[in-house]
């Protein structure tokens, strides 16, 4: 009889490390997970004899392709493409495709990583997955990104299909890309079937996808005030991002009662102490999304409100903060400010937006805290359920959408109370998260056997 390998937490690290060299974002989100999950499998011998942890740490399969282009210059322009497929343990590979400069093999495999426990956490089959491109939109005509997608997608095709990997957007992959996407997979093949997510809804695409990452997330919010008889009526919220995420986030808050005070882009945040209106956020989606312009910008067209160039808006006094922008954007010194400021709760609209320091530190003030993989998978759930309607050739309203939505985050929101009851009246969220997620995951993994 084989002999199970129980090595501590320390020492499953330094093998991570050693593993995945130079690959930091990849180990961070791996260290958050093992922190918690290590004293879950404690007693669990299966889990240790299997070797469980050890095996959804090392993904399926990496895919790396060179994507060559041509700008409307004429010249030839080479870019690095992948895949991260991480665990189908319980359905087809499914994750977003990024198109960012900060794009490497570390970034998408910590995503891909997150991906299996978020997509886990809604309860619907699929498993984690991610994929992007150095390849930087910003500054390019629609043409360039035109046949940048169809390069891209020209290799991406031959490892994804409906049954087996189904990509998404991300960060720099809107509508627009999905489409030029998905009409090259389609001469490609011959083949009209569900195999990206995010679509137009003339081709295949879901009602209120657009919306449903940042109105998950305040509604994960939502049920964590809700467990200590609160709700966001009269709330102030400080919000990270200007983009999808954040933008819709900041509408649902408004819907539900809240004042939201800051976006925010890469180049700095705009504090609105009038807070931002529904008109005032119509106004980021239209100047962001067809004027690509910046959100630095807002300040002309509305007076009140004060640009901080090459800042993030943690230090501003809030009730509640969602960070919607990127990876590790909000650093322990942030959280330390965010406790000080008496902010009440968190939710992450991003992935990874918070460093372990900064989770460290909520945990420690027992902050109503929720991690990304619970609060933003939102998204990734009515992408599921677009994969859904694909299958069965259907398109569900909009009401029943919104439902199915409220109903997903509220289950996700059990799972974490299940889990991450502390005792006492505090819930630890990342806890019962990456367990609720990792026993769906290892369970249906030890049900395989050793593949």
């Amino acid at each position: 009889m084989a002999v199970s390998d129980h090595v501590d937490l320390p020492t499953f690290m330094e093998g991570v490390k050693k593993r995945n060299p130079n690959q930091p974002e990849f180990v961070q989100a791996v260290q958050e997970v093992a922190e918690d999950i290590y004293e879950f499998i404690q007693d669990k011998e299966e889990y240790h004899a299997q070797q469980i942890l050890r095996r959804i740490a090392e993904p399926d399969r990496v895919v790396s392709f060179r994507v060559c282009w041509e700008d409307d210059a004429g010249n030839i322009r080479v870019q690095r493409g992948y895949r991260v497929q991480n665990n189908n343990a319980i359905g087809p590979y499914k994750g977003g495709i990024r198109f960012h400069p900060s794009v490497n093999e570390s970034v998408l495999k910590f995503l891909a990583f997150e991906q299996t426990f978020k997509n886990a956490l809604t309860g619907l089959p699929m498993g984690g997955g991610k994929g992007g491109s150095n390849f930087n939109p910003k500054g390019k005509s629609v043409r360039e990104i035109m046949r940048f997608c169809q390069s891209f997608m020209t290799e991406l095709y031959r490892h994804i299909g409906a049954d087996v990997d189904v990509p998404a957007g991300d960060i720099g992959v809107g509508g627009r890309e999905i489409g030029f996407m998905f009409g090259q997979y389609k001469r490609i093949t011959n083949q009209f079937t569900g195999v990206l997510t995010g679509k137009g809804l003339e081709y295949g695409g879901s009602l209120i996808r657009p919306e449903a990452t940042g109105y998950g997330a305040v509604y994960f919010l939502a049920n964590m005030l809700a467990t200590k008889g609160e709700d966001l009526v009269g709330k102030t919220a400080v919000i990270s991002g200007s983009g999808n995420v954040a933008t819709h986030a900041a509408e649902k808050i408004v819907q539900l009662g809240g004042k939201v005070l800051t976006l925010s882009d890469s180049g700095g945040f705009v504090h609105d102490p009038d807070g931002f209106s529904q008109e005032k956020i119509d106004w980021v989606k239209t100047h962001k999304t067809h004027r690509r312009g910046r959100i630095q910008d807002y300040v002309e067209a509305f007076p009140k409100a004060t640009f901080h160039e090459g800042k993030t808006p943690w230090g501003v006094p809030c009730d509640v903060a969602l960070p919607c922008a990127t990876q590790n954007e909000l650093l322990g010194e942030d959280a330390r400010t965010l406790v000080a400021n008496g902010c009440k709760a968190l939710a992450e609209g991003a992935n990874m937006p918070t460093d372990l320091e900064g989770v460290h530190v909520f945990k420690a003030a027992k902050l109503l805290y929720a991690p990304g993989k619970a609060s933003n998978a939102g998204g990734v759930a009515v992408s599921g359920l677009e994969m859904s309607q694909n299958s069965e050739r259907r398109a569900w309203k909009e009401e029943e959408l919104q439902q199915m939505l409220k109903d997903i985050m509220f289950g996700i929101h059990q799972s974490c109370l299940t889990w991450g009851d502390q005792g006492g009246g505090y819930v630890d969220y990342v806890k019962g998260a990456n367990i609720a997620g990792f026993k769906k995951v290892a369970d249906a993994m030890l049900a395989f056997g050793v593949v």
